[in-house]
């Protein structure tokens, strides 16, 4: 039996909530405890857990707080812990382990927590007190030809700080720069950008901040307690001028600015740098076929010398989902890394048209490019006959909340170009290479373990996609209708319905057919609302919407559905697991299984209980479905709902909004290891 931490909560009143899984339970336990010992002074503390094992997931609420006491003036304190329960009215105690790594949790000004594991992974959680009040630690710092960019927490213990301001100050003159414009990045992370090209030449400045904190104005230096890797520390300006970031023995930041480069060493360099494209256009990029793949696969590659991350979502289809969320979040905090995407040919021109790295997929370059890499950052399943090496961390996101079932639970595969027990025994390979593995529940959680056969890490933090639902504005919304020629006058519904297993063209192509008449459709609702069709990618035939004019859009192929999810006022949807990420807003679903029935018994089946567990109506018919259209446009927010509001409650309560942060910062945690 295993006992894993899997999660950490804030609650209010400044507690946090542990999250603890259980793994090959063979019996019934009573008496549960978590026990916490402190590695130094051997002290301990327990605490009762009064609810019993459900899923296989325990929760435990605790105060940081209460994790420090006075011993020999010991400030810094390291407790593992230890989950005690009863068999037969026999007590075992069993060390718990850890698939959770916190970043810097300040509960005051002076003490912090983070979550940590030892050599053996197990937990610690590691209290820090009587902390320099002079010190502010910043999340990351980067130079950008926009200027200074440093971004850091914005609460304290779920107190918001307030009217940050980043400040320069010139250690000759003592004369400073501030800057107070500050952005949120994330819900709980903010970031300023400050202009370095005024800054005198040959001049250092110290970095510090102020801001409000319960009512008082606090002022702090800035300090980095990481090393600068994956940062860029080091920015030409247009002046000829060279901005540089340091840090000082005691984890300060000092800004130190160079003067233009003599002519001779420009030139220099820019012959370093043409030799450099040289080198690149000299790389083979040649399409192989799958046999001269594996032959590449198999030589022995010796890894970057810069920490390379290789992103790929939906098979390399697109640019996408939550590897896009975590690539953008890297690019921000950590452009010092090496980002690659890999791509199909039919996404290289919207990588060149958006500036980002790529390496086309079966290709020679590709195969060095994913061997030498560090880390994979993946949505769906790579070829099986891609080869992982021991130096490279597989991080799954996966790309749903599983309604329909999923590998080892599909009793009777039915797609084109497998049987079951080939599909069976794929899934479970393909998940044995994975090293972590995205949940954003703890339903995806026991599903994830049981229908992968998947024993490694999972990092119950949420979808990191999600988080755009969490922390977009209005005014986010409003440019997003803007760019998809939306009016701004009109609601929105969203119809993204499944794929049918049963409805194959050929193999990897699928057919389908609206089931609603699109002219009665728009003689109800056409005068104050559009609607958006979202079809699965696997779809073959395109659908016919001409005649429609700005009534319908066919928007399949845009590549962020959570845009989608943010514009619509109401979705509607039948067995696709996108309600689960809908749910986020609190906007009304609505279920149109037609051929529920059919769905239900011959083909996959589902893990919730369609009739009862789902957060919304379910109409059998057509007229039903746009009676109940008409009925839930008027109702934009669900929240006194007690069926939707239990929905969320299960399936929506862990994301915070900072999934792809925990994501970034789980990668560096490896790094840094």
């Amino acid at each position: 039996m295993r006992a894993i931490l899997s999660g950490v909560h804030p609650k209010q009143g400044g507690q946090q909530s542990l999250e603890l899984e259980l793994i090959d339970v063979p019996y019934a336990v009573t008496d549960l405890a978590m026990i916490f010992m402190e590695k130094n002074a051997l002290a301990t503390f327990n605490v009762p857990i009064h609810r019993g094992v459900r899923n296989n997931m325990l929760k435990v609420r605790v105060d940081m707080q209460s994790f420090t006491f006075e011993h020999r003036g010991q400030s810094d304190f390291s407790w593992e812990m230890y989950f005690a329960f009863n068999v037969d009215h026999q007590p075992y105690l069993l060390q718990v382990e850890s698939e959770y790594v916190s970043g810097r949790h300040q509960l005051t000004l002076s003490s912090y927590f983070e979550i940590n594991s030892d050599d053996e992974e197990h937990a610690l959680l590691d209290v820090h007190t009587n902390q320099n009040v002079d010190d502010f630690s910043i999340t990351s710092i980067n130079l950008t030809q926009g200027g200074l960019t440093v971004t850091g927490h914005d609460t304290i213990n779920g107190q918001r700080l307030g009217q940050q301001t980043l400040i320069l100050k010139d250690q000759a003159s003592g004369e400073q720069v501030e800057y107070a414009d500050t952005v949120n990045l994330l819900h709980g992370l903010f970031a300023i950008t400050i202009p370095v090209d005024q800054l005198n030449a040959g001049h250092f400045y110290d970095l510090r901040i102020e801001y409000h904190f319960q009512g008082q104005l606090v002022d702090q230096r800035v300090i980095w307690t990481r090393a600068l890797a994956g940062q860029n520390d080091v920015q030409p300006q247009s002046n000829g001028q060279t901005v540089k970031i340091q840090a000082t023995p005691t984890s300060g930041v000092v800004i130190s600015v160079l003067p233009p480069l003599p002519l001779t060493a420009k030139v220099a360099a820019l012959g370093s740098k043409a030799g450099r494209v040289r080198n690149k256009v000299r790389q083979l990029n040649t399409k192989v076929n799958n046999r001269y793949m594996r032959w590449l696969f198999k030589r022995n590659h010796r890894p970057f010398e810069t920490t390379t991350i290789i992103f790929e979502s939906f098979g390399g289809r697109q640019v996408s989902d939550s590897p896009l969320a975590i690539y953008r979040l890297f690019k921000r905090l950590y452009p010092g890394f090496q980002l690659i995407w890999s791509v199909d040919r039919s996404a290289v021109a919207a990588c060149k048209a958006n500036g980002i790295p790529y390496v086309v997929r079966r290709t020679a370059k590709w195969v060095r490019t994913l061997e030498k890499a560090r880390f994979w950052i993946s949505n769906a399943r790579f070829p099986a006959w891609v080869k992982k090496p021991k130096s490279v961390t597989y991080i799954q996101t996966w790309h749903g909340t599983p309604l329909k079932k999923l590998g080892l639970d599909i009793e009777n595969v039915t797609m084109p170009g497998t049987n079951t027990a080939a599909y069976h025994r794929n899934f479970v390979n393909e998940a044995n290479r994975w090293d972590a593995l995205v949940s954003p529940n703890d339903y995806s959680t026991q599903i994830f373990r049981s229908a992968f056969g998947f024993n490694n890490q999972i990092l119950k933090v949420g979808y990191p996609r999600n988080d755009e639902l969490i922390n977009a504005s209005a005014d986010d919304i409003t440019a997003l209708k803007q760019k998809l020629n939306i009016p701004l006058d009109k609601k929105v519904v969203l119809y993204a319905p499944t794929y049918r297993d049963n409805q194959f063209a050929e193999k990897g192509k699928y057919t389908f057919e609206l089931p609603f008449d699109l002219d009665q459709f728009k003689a109800q609702f056409g005068t104050d609302t559009v609607l958006i069709l979202r079809m699965h990618y696997l779809i073959s035939n395109a659908l016919d919407i001409s005649g429609y004019g700005d009534f319908v859009y066919d928007l399949s192929s845009y590549p962020n559905i959570s845009d989608l999810y943010l514009v619509s006022d109401l979705l509607i949807t039948d067995y696709s697991s996108v309600f689960f990420d809908y749910a986020y807003l609190k906007r009304p679903i609505l279920f149109y299984p037609y051929d529920y029935h059919l769905y239900k018994d011959e083909l996959r089946g589902f893990y919730l209980d369609y009739e009862k567990d789902l957060p919304g109506e379910i109409a059998h018919d057509e007229a039903t479905l746009l009676k109940d259209i008409e009925l839930y446009l008027q109702r934009p927010d669900m929240s006194a709902d007690p069926k939707f509001q239990k929905f969320y409650d299960r399936f929506c309560s862990i994301n915070d909004g900072l999934a792809a942060w925990k994501v970034v910062n789980y990668v560096v945690h490896q790094i840094e290891q």
